[in-house]
C-alpha cells in the first residue's frame, strides 16, 4: 500500500512540476524521460537478456528520422500520431531483420556486430539527402491530436495563469509515453517471457534443457528493445525540432550503456535513474560552467575541458565505482537504504519466556497447592473408607 502511495505522489509532483519550472528545467526533464525510454529497452536486451549492444544509437536514428519522414515533406505526410506508431514499428522491423543474427550470437561478439549498425546508419544518414537531409539534418514536423498541436503558439493555451508553451505541452506527452513503456517492462519481466530471459541470461543450457526456445526468445528481446529505442528516438526528435546525423552517433550508445550499469542491469527503474543521471549531468555542468571549478564555458579556447567532456568522465568515474562498491547500481543502492530505514524502524521484539508443558503448582498461584489436604495422598487419607465390611459369624 505504501508504494501505491509513493507512485501516485510521484505521479502528482511530476504532473505539476510544468506550473513552477521553467524552460530550461523542463527540457532537461523531457530529454531525460526520452532517454529513460531507450535506457528501459536496453535494460531489456542487456541486463535481463544478458545480450551485449553498442548499436542502440541506430535503432533510435530509424525511429526519429522514421518518424520525420512519415510525418513530414518530402514523405507521405501522414498524421503524427499515425506515423509516430509506424516509426516505432520500423525501428522493429529493423531490429527484427538483425534478429537472426541476435539470435546466433553472444556476448562481445554480439556487441561488435551491432556498432556495425552505427556505422552503416551514419553512412545512410549523411548519403540519402531526400529521406535525411544528409549532413544538416530534417526539421520535424510537431506532434498534434485531435487539433491540438505541441507547438507554444497553435493554439495559445493557458493554465491556470501559467501560459503553456512547447515545452510544458510536451512534458505530459512525454510523461505518458514513459508511463506505458514503465508499465509494458514492468508487467513483461513479471511474466513468463520475463523469467525465460531471465533464465537465458545465468544460463542458456538450462533454460534449454527447461524448454526455452533460446534463439526465439533472444530475437524477440532485441525487437522489443528496438521499439523502445524508436520511441525514444520520436520523442527526442520532437524535443530536439531538427535531427542531424551527428547526434547518432557511437557515443550515444556508449552513454546508453552508462546509464544501464549506473541505474543497475535489469531494472526498470535503475535505467530510468541512471538516464536521469547520464542526461542531466552534461546540461546541468553546462549550465553553471562558470561557477565549476576546472570547467570551462562551452566554445571556450584552448584545449580546456567543456562541460560535455567534463561529465562524461564523472559518470565514467561513476561506471568504475559502481562497478567495483555496488555492482546492482543505484537500484541496489535504494533497495539497501530502504531495507536499512524499515529496520531501524521496526521496534526489537523481545521473545516470550519458554512455557513448560507441564502445568504451574506454585503456591504464589494456586492457593489449593498450599495445604496439604490438596493433594491427592491427602485427599485419598482423609476420605472415609467406602469400602463394604466383612459378616463375622
Amino acid at each position: 500500500m505504501s508504494r501505491r502511495l509513493a507512485a501516485v505522489a510521484a505521479v502528482l509532483v511530476l504532473c505539476a512540476l510544468p506550473f513552477y519550472l521553467g524552460a530550461f528545467w523542463l527540457q532537461v526533464g523531457l530529454f531525460s524521460m526520452a532517454a529513460a525510454l531507450g535506457a528501459v529497452g536496453l535494460t531489456l536486451l542487456t541486463g535481463t537478456a544478458g545480450q551485449l549492444s553498442l548499436g542502440h544509437a541506430f535503432f533510435l536514428a530509424v525511429g526519429a528520422y522514421g518518424y520525420v519522414w512519415l510525418a513530414g515533406e518530402p514523405g507521405p505526410g501522414l498524421p503524427p500520431p499515425l506515423a509516430l506508431v509506424l516509426a516505432v514499428c520500423l525501428s522493429g522491423v529493423a531490429g527484427g531483420l538483425f534478429s537472426p543474427v541476435a539470435g546466433r550470437v553472444r556476448g562481445v561478439y554480439l556487441g561488435v556486430a551491432t556498432l556495425a549498425l552505427v556505422f552503416l546508419g551514419r553512412h545512410v544518414m549523411l548519403n540519402a539527402d531526400t529521406l535525411t537531409g544528409g549532413f544538416n539534418g530534417r526539421s520535424v514536423p510537431p506532434m498534434s491530436l485531435g487539433g491540438f498541436t505541441f507547438t507554444g503558439t497553435d493554439p495559445q493555451l493557458t493554465v491556470l495563469g501559467v501560459p503553456f508553451g512547447a515545452e510544458e505541452r510536451l512534458w505530459y506527452l512525454a510523461l505518458a509515453l514513459l508511463g506505458a513503456g514503465w508499465f509494458a517492462a514492468r508487467n513483461l519481466l513479471a511474466g513468463r517471457p520475463g523469467l525465460a530471459l531471465t533464465a537465458l541470461r545465468d544460463s542458456e543450457t538450462a533454460a534449454a534443457v527447461m524448454g526455452v526456445p533460446v534463439a526465439r526468445r533472444r530475437s524477440a528481446a532485441f525487437v522489443v528493445s528496438s521499439m523502445y529505442a524508436g520511441l525514444a528516438g520520436v520523442l527526442l526528435a520532437l524535443v530536439f525540432r531538427r535531427i542531424v546525423p551527428d547526434y547518432f552517433g557511437l557515443a550515444l550508445s556508449i552513454d546508453y550503456l552508462a546509464m544501464i550499469v549506473i541505474g543497475g542491469l535489469g531494472s526498470v527503474a535503475g535505467a530510468v535513474a541512471g538516464a536521469v543521471f547520464v542526461t542531466a549531468l552534461p546540461l546541468l555542468m553546462a549550465r553553471y560552467a562558470d561557477q565549476l571549478p576546472l570547467v570551462a564555458a562551452p566554445g571556450a579556447p584552448g584545449h580546456a575541458v567543456g562541460p560535455t567532456e567534463a561529465a562524461r568522465y564523472l559518470y565514467g568515474a561513476a561506471v568504475v565505482l559502481v562497478l567495483l562498491f555496488a555492482p546492482d547500481g543505484l537500484s541496489g543502492l535504494a533497495r539497501r537504504a530502504t531495507a536499512l530505514v524499515r529496520r531501524r524502524r521496526t521496534p526489537p521484539t523481545t521473545e516470550p519466556p519458554a512455557t513448560s508443558s507441564a502445568p504451574a503448582t506454585s503456591s504464589a498461584t494456586d492457593p489449593s497447592a498450599a495445604s496439604p489436604a490438596s493433594s491427592p495422598a491427602a485427599a485419598d487419607a482423609s476420605a472415609p473408607d467406602q469400602r463394604p465390611k466383612e459378616r463375622t459369624s
